[in-house]
């Protein structure tokens, strides 16, 4: 019934497995890929023709985790999985930068890549095995791609690289990088680290790369096996159509190409296809020489070909700056009046408003996933509206872009963040682009860094991020610092880097050709390092530190410890105490399992109110002082005394005065405020009080008065 194949091999102490024609036979290409025990099913259809019309690659990736995979079952009401998580969008990202550059240029047909991870034994992430999987699978599908490709993540500790790090490995590692690359080549870099050299991040892209080797061969072992005959495709030759659209507006092109401000630009460009397209592009009535969808790829190639070239000719860019000058960069720091902090970062037509929000325990989020049910005190959500590029559009929920971008900030930023132990405070940005035209995610970086500062968020450095391309061609290459939408929507590559003066923090790398070497990577690191410096510099120029103190806006925060047999009483009986004491302080009170007590509110007297609440009630009475009480209740044998905070005691009829008395209620009644001492405690650990040996008027101690019976 099964026609199985599969290869495997032991990669970094683990033994990955990757297993075809045993399950979902059906789709064009499918594997089964296992290491340890996390096991993702990939697979991998294409249509056989591109729909009439169609002007771009139909390419989706869609990663799915089950939460049967960890032995666990969804929660909320329907008790399944429902729109996709964050890790599940950012990995379906990931696993699309790496394919997307390999299928054969030209194809338009539709492909759907779709990743399931079904088994998760809590130490191998299944994001590396669904690169790998997708891979195999189009690999084995027959479809026009170029690979196999093979992916890794790097960790960093103690000087030493990491292949495949475990989940706990991570927790101690310097970085969490991956890589997916080609047998030659590197397609893609996704990572976080505190503060690394450039020679460090590099040396962990170039570890990863030659980690990979053994899983590129197996991939081809396993496709020399059970790989389907290749699809036939060519690709439309355009060059005639080129040649003819070159040579009627090709001037005009360039021309437009030269203008400094997007929007002029764009109107001329628009002014030149227009020109060409009446020449060439024919009518029902009077036919041309070319299609309308002929024309537009083939434009699109005259675009590409005038932008490149003039680069790799002049040294000059759209805008007419050098290959490694950044645009004009104007920040300010404390920007809107009411927020806690907020900055507004300009970068020629590229724009962000960021803002900082802080929050008690109560604002974490809850993320909830195949690991189980975690917290986050960190928080970065980038808002892109259409009216930053001058278009209409849909507003709504966040897209798979708004979510990888605002991932990458938060990437950026992790490694400057305080101590949650000295900053008890959940942190919130959002970075809303108003102007884009080039790079919202690093502008997002700089204006969000500047935002925390401002709001007194001790941050250890300022961070920076800068956006770099390449022009890659048989005659030149260049390397651009800075880059505008225009130069990354033609160019080759999108490589964004962000760190502070003392080392990298981020590193996101995509490529739409074939890979690039480490040569070009080393390049780029090292003319995005002036950049980035350039720009931590125009940045101080706003704010260069963080504020002294919290904005009046933020709330106050205090932390202090109970014992933790002491956390019943501060609770009490259904949260009745706690209840009483947010009610009487007008403070917010958070108590964790450890004893950790977490008290905010608008202003200090709140705080303090509640401060010595909580002391009152955990607080120990020592025998030998004096306390004020109030009488609780009246025996024959004496009175009960509430003196401090919950804890009442008993003083005995024959403590209550030095002459002798026939019933308690002869000198006291219940609700009076009465002077005691505490005088020990009996063989069963109760309270004894007395009130003989204190003044009563001034709750002073009586002048040789011991209270003994």
């Amino acid at each position: 019934m099964f026609n199985k194949h599969s290869v495997s091999l032991e990669w970094a102490g683990r033994t990955l497995t990757i297993e075809t024609g045993h399950v979902a036979r059906q789709a064009d290409g499918a594997v089964m890929v296992t290491y340890g025990d996390t096991s993702v099913l990939a697979t991998a259809c294409f249509a056989k023709s591109a729909k009439p019309g169609q002007d771009f690659f139909p390419l989706t990736v869609n990663y799915m985790e089950k939460y049967y995979a960890s032995g666990r079952i969804p929660g909320g009401f329907f008790k399944r999985e429902g729109r996709p998580t964050e890790k599940e969008t950012l990995t379906s990202r990931l696993i699309d930068r790496p394919i997307r550059p390999l299928f054969v240029k030209g194809f338009k047909n539709e492909v759907q890549v779709v990743l399931t991870c079904m088994s998760y034994d809590l130490e191998n992430d299944p994001d590396i095995l669904g690169m790998i999987g997708a891979s195999a699978a189009l690999v084995l599908s027959g479809a026009p791609f170029m690979g196999p490709i093979g992916a890794a993540r790097v960790g960093y500790k103690d000087g030493e690289y990491i292949i495949n790090p475990t989940i706990d490995d991570l927790e101690e590692s310097e970085l969490d990088l991956v890589m997916a690359g080609t047998a030659d080549a590197v397609m893609m870099v996704e990572s976080e680290a505190y503060e690394l050299s450039e020679d460090v991040m590099l040396g962990a892209v170039m570890a990863g790369h030659e980690a990979i080797q053994p899983v590129i061969d197996a991939i081809i072992d396993l496709a020399e096996k059970a790989a389907k005959e290749p699809f036939e495709f060519e690709a439309e030759d355009h060059s005639n159509e080129l040649k003819a659209i070159q040579k009627l507006v090709g001037k005009e092109l360039s021309k437009a190409y030269s203008l400094t401000e997007k929007l002029e630009r764009q109107a001329a460009v628009g002014a030149a296809r227009d020109t060409a397209k009446a020449a060439l592009v024919g009518t029902e009535d009077a036919p041309g020489e070319m299609s309308a969808d002929t024309f537009k790829a083939a434009f699109k190639e005259a675009e590409a070909s005038v932008v490149r070239g003039d680069i790799l000719k002049t040294g000059k860019r759209i805008d007419g700056r050098a290959l490694d000058q950044v645009r004009p960069i104007e920040a300010l720091a404390g920007f809107l009046p009411r927020t806690h902090g907020s900055a507004l970062f300009t970068r020629g037509e590229t724009q962000a408003v960021c803002v900082t929000t802080l929050g008690t325990s109560d604002d974490e989020q809850f993320i909830d996933g195949l690991g189980g049910t975690s917290k986050s005190k960190f928080m970065l959500h980038y808002n892109f509206p259409p009216y930053s590029v001058g278009e209409t559009g849909r507003m709504g929920g966040t897209n798979r872009r708004e979510t990888g971008h605002g991932k990458l900030a938060w990437r950026a930023l992790q490694a400057v963040l305080p101590k949650h132990e000295e900053f008890p405070y959940t942190i919130r940005l959002v970075s809303e682009i108003t102007e884009s035209n080039g790079s919202s995610s690093m502008a997002t970086v700089c204006g969000c860094s500047l935002a925390m500062m401002d709001a007194g968020v001790p941050i250890t450095r300022p961070v920076s991020g800068i956006a770099m391309g390449l022009i890659k061609e048989a005659d030149g290459v260049a390397v651009l610092s800075d880059i505008l939408g225009d130069e990354d929507h033609l160019g080759d590559m999108d490589f964004k880097v962000a760190g502070t003066e003392n080392g990298l923090t981020s590193l996101q790398m995509d490529i739409k050709i074939a890979g690039i070497t480490k040569d070009i990577m080393k390049t780029a690191l090292e003319q995005a390092k002036g950049g980035r410096m350039h720009i931590l510099a125009e940045m101080a120029k706003a704010l260069d530190t963080s504020r002294d103190s919290l904005s009046e806006n933020a709330p106050q925060m205090e932390i202090m410890k109970v014992p933790t047999d002491k956390i019943r009483d501060v609770i009490g009986s259904g949260g009745k105490v706690i209840r009483g004491i947010v009610e009487e302080s007008g403070a917010k009170v958070n108590i964790d399992d450890d004893g950790t007590v977490q008290i905010s509110a608008l202003d200090r007297s709140s705080i303090d109110k509640a401060m010595k609440m909580i002391k009152e009630i955990t607080a120990e009475a020592e025998v030998g002082e004096i306390y004020q009480g109030t009488v609780v209740g009246l025996k024959d044998f004496g009175i009960f005394v509430n003196f401090f905070g919950p804890k009442d005691g008993l003083v005995h009829v024959s403590q209550m005065a030095n002459e002798r008395i026939g019933h308690p209620k002869e000198l006291v009644k219940e609700g009076d405020k009465v002077w005691v001492k505490l005088m020990g405690f009996d063989d069963r650990g109760k309270v004894r009080l007395s009130m003989k040996v204190v003044d009563q008027a001034t709750g002073k101690q009586l002048e040789g008065a011991e209270g003994e019976e």
